[in-house]
């Protein structure tokens, strides 16, 4: 592996969600820790499945996970609270109660989070103690949107600092960093740096992922962070291709889209990984990573699977006749391409329908390629969201101040915490329009959705202190989420064992919030599509214990959706996957 080879201070793996930079990275760890090397591993993204992999609890505490390896989580939400007790604390019983709810209402959005996760961050580039303890820090970072938001935080909240201090609405957030300037200065050169950190993106070899990959590298350098290295990871081998018809078209698929890989890609060192017959969900399975052999058995079993269709499921929400249908899960996971298979199936049966996604890197316009009647296709732009947000709070609040007042304004719309109102207001316009139609949304990753709900949940509980004592009707946006009848939330998985544990914790967290989610889809079964490849066959069988536990113990209903020879672009392709007859027994 090429960024094995002169191993830096720092190797920092990012890609798209669903690739497998959690597994590359912890591979390169236990790499690394093999060779005699105290390492770190530490992941930022809120949906970490670390402590899964090594079967020991983590959290935000540097923890021993075997001989020269420990691991760290940040967990947003935890940095957040953390981050909250030590600025509110010194002053509770000090200053008036009315303060002290004033400055937790400052400090309980999510910008607060965002900068409490970022303090935890920075801590590790620039902490000199941890850096003489450790030969290397390797950091699993979040699903693309997220890193690169990470790392922009840093000159976006140094560059409002310098600028001005905005309003009261902002202070609570900022206390804590104004001591920490040079923190971030030094985190973000570390960052640049080549001879301290390695810059590692990690893709499959699929024409989204390696377009998405190509973005991030393009956004990462214009940052000034200049990726060197790419991981093609879980390519099909020539062997199992020349087997079975699903393999080969893989296959097939796979080296036309390394064939066309993006320039900018080419540039970088890369190194190739072949798809795995087992799950890398323990260290000896990652310890084995790098290794090109394959070792799988001839002999194995028929798979049979039995699970309803994702036609099935689409004939139960048409019944509706209208509603909020919102599509969740961790990156990588096929929820832009079953968002717009639900939206056209819905579309072609008479019913009008607004698909939308809130995701960052949103693909929903790559996935559909023809205008449909009945079907609007849109996307809620954290840029364009906030232009207009800023436009409209000029327009009202600002046309009464004077020259002074406006100055201090247009320094408060600066603050990041104005893209979160701002994508908050837009979703909430979108919910509303369920009312009289289909609304179908294809969400950001595990980490960002649960972000999106807690500023709505935020926001549903400021409305009922304001209406408390009134007796006006209301409907926040989160009342419009709990209720069943209108909203129907289907979590998003693949048959693998983390994705099921990651998307069993998001309901877990739904549940919690008062949603119920109303059913699962397990997307790219290769257990359904009967493979003939030792290989594929081998996968298959992974795969079954997987289906049963989503079908028997996770989800109110299920739907099984069998991985295509073709990947499902355009509109014939997304009507085939929801015309199919309910599937039953496959034997294969």
């Amino acid at each position: 592996m090429h960024f094995l080879q002169r191993s830096t201070p720092f190797l920092f793996f990012t890609g798209k969600g669903g690739v497998g930079k959690t597994s590359v990275a912890c591979a390169c760890a236990i790499h690394l820790c093999h060779q005699g090397k105290k390492v770190l591993l530490v992941s930022t993204d809120p949906a970490s499945n670390i402590s899964q992999i090594f079967r020991t609890p983590i959290g935000n505490r540097i923890t021993a996970l075997q001989e020269n390896l420990w691991g760290l989580e940040i967990d947003p939400q935890a940095a957040a609270d953390l981050y909250r007790k030590q600025i509110i604390d010194p002053v509770r019983g000090i200053a008036p109660d009315t303060v002290v709810r004033q400055l937790e209402e400052q400090l309980s959005g999510v910008c607060t989070n965002e900068i409490a996760a970022f303090d935890e961050f920075t801590g590790l580039l620039t902490d000199a103690a941890i850096r003489e303890q450790f030969d290397h820090i390797v950091l699993d970072t979040a699903p693309t949107g997220h890193t690169i938001r990470l790392l922009q935080l840093p000159s976006a909240w140094s560059q409002f600092l310098e600028e001005g201090k905005g309003n009261a609405s902002c202070l609570g957030p900022l206390a804590g960093l104004q001591k920490q300037r040079h923190r971030y200065q030094a985190a973000v050169a570390a960052l640049a740096d080549p001879a301290q950190t390695s810059l590692v993106l990690v893709s499959r070899a699929q024409q989204s992922a390696l377009s998405e990959v190509a973005r991030t590298c393009s956004e990462l350098s214009t940052a000034g962070l200049r990726p060197a290295f790419l991981v093609i990871n879980g390519l099909m081998p020539q062997a199992s291709a020349e087997l079975d018809p699903l393999a080969n078209a893989i296959y097939a698929r796979e080296q036309s889209a390394l064939k066309h890989m993006p320039e900018l890609l080419r540039q970088l060192h890369c190194d190739y990984l072949p798809l795995k017959a087992a799950n890398l969900s323990d260290p000896q399975a990652l310890a084995g990573l790098f290794e090109t052999e394959n070792t799988v058995s001839a002999d194995l079993p028929p798979t049979a699977v039995a699970a309803d269709s994702l036609a099935a499921m689409l004939d139960e929400l048409a019944q509706d006749k209208r509603g909020f249908i919102m599509l969740m899960g961790k990156g990588g996971v096929g929820k832009t391409t079953l968002a717009a298979a639900i939206a056209t199936g819905l579309a072609d049966r008479g019913f009008p329908v607004h698909l939308t996604t809130s995701d960052p890197a949103a693909h929903i316009t790559e996935t559909l390629d023809a205008h449909l009647p009945n079907l609007k296709v849109s996307r809620i732009d954290p840029h364009a969201a906030t232009e207009a947000y800023r436009q409209q709070v000029r327009l009202t609040k600002g046309s009464k101040l004077d020259a002074a007042g406006k100055a201090l304004l247009e320094e408060d719309l600066k603050s990041p915490c104005t893209e979160e109102i701002a994508v908050f207001q837009a979703f909430s316009r979108v919910i509303r329009e369920s009312s009289r139609q289909f609304v179908v949304m294809d969400t950001a990753p595990t980490g960002h959705t649960l972000l999106l709900l807690d500023a709505t949940g935020a926001y549903h509980r400021e409305i009922s202190r304001q209406m408390a004592d009134k007796s006006m009707h209301f409907m926040t946006p989160m009342m419009q989420l709990q209720d069943p009848v209108q909203t129907k939330v289907i979590i998003v998985t693949l048959a693998e064992t983390t994705p099921v544990l990651e998307a069993s914790a998001l309901q877990n967290d739904l549940r919690r919030a008062g949603i119920e989610p109303w059913g699962w889809i397990i997307n790219q079964s290769i257990a359904a599509a009967r493979p003939t490849a030792p290989l594929l066959r081998q996968r298959a069988l992974y795969e079954q214990e997987q289906i049963r536990q989503v079908r028997d113990v996770h989800a109110k209903r299920c739907a099984l959706v069998k991985s295509e020879a073709e990947e499902p672009r355009g509109t014939a392709k997304l009507r085939s996957l929801v015309q199919r007859n309910k599937q039953h027994e496959n034997g294969g």
